[in-house]
């Protein structure tokens, strides 16, 4: 796949984490809401950004 296609990936994360929380997300108010909702596509983040930047090499 296409690094490109992985970046517009990393952004689409980005822009869900703002959206389904204060949409999907709003009325629960218990811990396992919004933060668990963060900490998960945070992790993905990470992982994509590990498979994005994986053949990067040094000069």
């Amino acid at each position: 796949m296409p690094r490109s296609r992985w970046i517009w990936g990393v952004w689409a994360l980005v822009l869900s984490s703002y959206l389904v929380p204060y949409t999907l997300l709003a009325k629960v108010q218990a811990w396992y809401g919004s933060f668990l909702f963060w900490t998960l596509v945070g992790l993905a983040v990470i992982l994509l950004n590990i498979v994005i930047t994986r053949d990067f090499k040094r000069k």
